[in-house]
């Protein structure tokens, strides 16, 4: 692979404009290489580019163009020479308080120079930004070290009252600190004997000044000598490791504990400004939850770290690639001094990255791995999803099965002609719903399958927007072999179906034919809550944590992947609605005779609008959420457009049981109002589009498609099938399809809408986190300083 393509697939997605533009700086060498090509065939006759060409290959006999003139100019010789072997000089300037490198090329006279100086202005550009972003997140590293440094002191001190709730007299004793106590507590004869041992702290960093002073001279904007001959910047380490003393076990007077862990409970205290309890209380139970949110805390900060000295190796080795690219394009030596330029500087001599890992190695192994050290850094380390071949060979295997039933079913409905059958029009208003909502639940695995897929392909960092733990989400093979083992499942079931009720044999266990469909749903449903470690558990945990609190919606905070879910399941009216046919069918109809009465049944029919409006009320809870904790006005607007959307399914589902001119033009007028709010939406909030003023005319500013009429398409598409919704109040006859296969196939165009949204919805949101180099989750801290309330009123 070339270290273009590998370079760009090694960066961090959302700090891609902080790398260095490997890409555009080839760009400018290729200019300067077809400047010099087209020099080199002007400056050769015709008649003997072939001969001496022969020569240039063999013999020698050519010399450079730079040579060339140093044997021209013999009389400057020994200046020819400095500027052969130093063709360019960096240094380090100080402009307005903080130090920029600038390359001075000596070589301008040279044709072509002005390229090759465009060049190294552009270098400059691209190494300052690297070396700028750099210490801006080194320096929020520090900062996190030393809340970390805080936790921990406190997290040492809760330890002790734990382990020991009578208390020890280590207050009376001057020698002795909340780490030195931990240490003793770790182990149950430590505990007992805590007082007689000692143990230095494990400080993750000391505080110390964060950037060097300026002399006089640099604050004057003065330019420092040769690179080689004097070091450009000498970066002060402030994380120098040394045993110090924490905060006696009076440290806990000024300590509160946060409580994060929101319950429906506790949003209902706030709700009602009930007294919250601030005080500690020292039992296990609550050791625990520190101790997790501690070790979480770790954890990403540790991966933070490990990130930032990932993209400072990535940038220094692209810096010594593109520089052996231009020695090579140019014959000059220019990469050596650049590169001790950039060894030199902030990028290439700080190590408080490294150490920083060190320090967070050794207190995670000692305080939270029981100091084993194999399982501490297997915690710490990030964990990549394993691509098993076993995977994809079942997906194939369950993809072809598939396929195969349903050719199998084609053929066994032409060949015993079940559609023109008398008891077609009663399989139809009853198994056939039962069976489609498997159908809806498949098509839309599928389509997010291929999100995840073009996600991937488009680097959009999915797995951190929705916040799965690290190595556990699902890739696009994995989504596809569970959706093609579900339609295995229903096809199987269809066609067993079928064949008990045509074949004589069987005609005495008709129970048992009518029970298939809801034998399928218990089987999902019981995969779904599987507790055993199988099948995707972490996933199917996550998928019922976001489904409880959109149950709930009011009483959680509202996240990313809550209501992402819920905009999922608002596209998942009919097959809300075939879960409750269920419920009618199999609890109050004559299944066994395949015949019900819920179409006449008032409850069926008012819980029909009830069943279709959970999703979008849940939603517009979810809005209103949001809106009474970020006072953030669009919020508002949405709930209203949720709002419009509940309404005019009402009216919908209203005028398809009560035929009426009233309600038809009532249907209509708020349909239409939803499709063309939610349509607007859709385009220039959740997809950033329609922007006159974007570089990308009437797109965004930045796009993730390189071609510009998948936008187009994909929003001409979405106006389209958002109003599909006219077959249901216009009743359009198409092909003479059956009332029950309209319902089907427009309820799978609004699953098929909301794939393609799902995508841009996404790259949107992506595209918000790359602006604000947003690549970590913020993980909240299990303790709280009353000074920390002083900064934060």
């Amino acid at each position: 692979m070339k270290f273009g393509k590998e370079f760009a697939a090694q960066m961090v997605p959302e700090w891609q404009g902080a790398y260095m533009g490997y890409e555009y700086l080839k760009t400018l060498l290729k200019d300067i290489q077809t400047f010099n090509q087209r020099t080199e065939q002007q400056s050769i006759p015709h008649g003997l580019k072939r001969s001496l060409s022969m020569y240039q290959a063999f013999s020698g006999l050519l010399v450079h163009r730079h040579a060339q003139q140093s044997i021209d100019s013999p009389s400057s010789s020994s200046l020819s020479n400095v500027v052969e072997d130093h063709p360019i000089l960096v240094s380090s300037v100080n402009r307005d308080g903080s130090y920029k490198y600038e390359t001075t090329f000596h070589m301008q006279g040279d044709k072509g120079g002005e390229y090759e100086l465009v060049y190294f202005r552009r270098l400059d550009d691209e190494f300052n930004k690297v070396v700028k972003f750099y210490k801006s997140k080194v320096a929020e590293v520090k900062q996190e070290a030393e809340a970390l440094n805080k936790q921990m002191d406190a997290f040492i001190a809760f330890r002790i009252k734990v382990e020991n709730p009578q208390g020890w007299s280590w207050q009376d004793r001057s020698d002795v600190t909340p780490s030195t106590a931990a240490l003793a507590a770790s182990t149950p004869a430590g505990a007992r004997a805590s007082g007689r041992r000692s143990a230095e702290h494990m400080a993750i960093i000391e505080k110390g000044p964060s950037e060097h002073d300026d002399s006089d001279d640099d604050k004057k904007g003065s330019v420092k000598p040769d690179i080689e001959a004097q070091p450009i910047e000498k970066p002060v380490i402030v994380n120098k490791f040394k045993q110090h003393k924490p905060a006696p076990l009076q440290i806990l007077d000024r300590v509160k504990m946060n409580n994060t862990l929101e319950t429906p409970r506790s949003t209902i205290k706030v709700f009602l400004n009930a007294p919250k309890q601030s005080g500690l209380k020292f039992n296990e139970e609550n050791f625990k939850i520190v101790e997790n949110k501690l070790k979480r805390a770790f954890v990403e900060f540790y991966q933070k770290l490990l990130l930032l000295k990932s993209y400072s190796f990535l940038n220094t080795l692209a810096f010594s690639k593109i520089m052996k690219k231009y020695d090579k394009i140019s014959s000059r030596n220019a990469s050596k001094s650049y590169m001790n330029m950039v060894d030199s500087s902030y990028l290439g001599t700080s190590d408080e990255v490294t150490k920083l890992m060190e320090r967070v190695e050794a207190t995670f192994i000692k305080h939270f791995a029981n100091s084993n050290r194999s399982k501490g850094m297997n915690i710490l380390r990030p964990k990549t999803r394993k691509q098993r071949h076993t995977t994809t060979f079942y997906t194939g295997f369950f993809a072809g099965c598939a396929f195969a039933l349903v050719l199998a079913l084609i053929l066994i409905i032409r060949a015993r002609n079940i559609l023109n059958h008398d008891g077609t029009d009663q399989y139809m208003e009853t198994m056939f719903p039962l069976y489609s909502s498997f159908g809806l639940i498949v098509l839309h695995t599928v389509m997010y399958a291929g999100n995840v897929y073009f996600w991937r392909r488009y680097r959009v960092n999915y797995a951190f927007i929705f916040g799965f733990k690290q190595g556990k989400e699902l890739g696009y093979r994995e989504v596809l072999l569970a959706s093609f083992g579900l339609a295995v499942m229903a096809l199987a079931g269809v066609l067993s179906n079928l064949d008990m009720e045509m074949d004589p044999k069987t005609n005495d266990y008709k129970a048992f034919t009518e029970i298939v469909p809801l034998i399928l749903v218990l089987v999902v449903l019981v995969i779904l809550f599987l507790p055993f470690n199988i099948l995707y558990r972490s996933s199917r945990f996550f998928f019922l944590t976001c489904l409880f609190h959109i149950i709930l919606a009011p009483l959680y905070k509202v996240s990313l992947p809550d209501f992402f879910l819920a905009d999922q399941l608002t596209s998942q009216v009919q097959a809300f609605r075939s879960l409750e046919f269920y419920i009618c069918y199999y609890g109050w109809g004559d299944f066994r005779h395949r015949v019900n009465s819920c179409k006449s049944n008032d409850v069926f029919n008012a819980f029909s609008f009830i069943v279709a409006v959970i999703p979008f009320w849940s939603r517009l809870l979810q809005c209103l959420r949001r809106f009474y904790e970020e006072k953030d006005t669009m919020q508002g607007y949405n709930a209203g457009k949720y709002f419009i959307t509940t309404v005019a399914l009402c009216l919908r589902t209203a005028y398809s049981l009560n035929k009426g001119l009233s309600w038809e033009i009532s249907a209509l007028v708020f349909s239409v109002t939803a499709a063309a709010v939610g349509t607007y939406w859709d385009l220039v909030h959740d997809w950033g589009l329609l922007q006159r003023r974007s570089r990308n005319r009437w797109l965004r500013d930045k796009l993730l498609v390189p071609r510009k009429s998948v936008y187009f398409g994909s929003m001409v598409l979405n106006v389209v099938l958002r109003f599909a919704w006219l077959q249901t109040v216009f009743n359009f006859k198409l092909f003479d399809l059956h009332k029950q296969t309209m319902i089907t196939i427009v309820a799978s165009l609004e699953i098929i809408r909301r794939g393609v949204w799902n995508f841009f919805r996404l790259e949107n949101e992506h595209l918000n986190n790359v602006g604000k180099y947003r690549a970590f989750k913020s993980v909240p801290l299990p303790f709280n300083y009353d000074e920390d309330e002083v900064k934060d009123e």
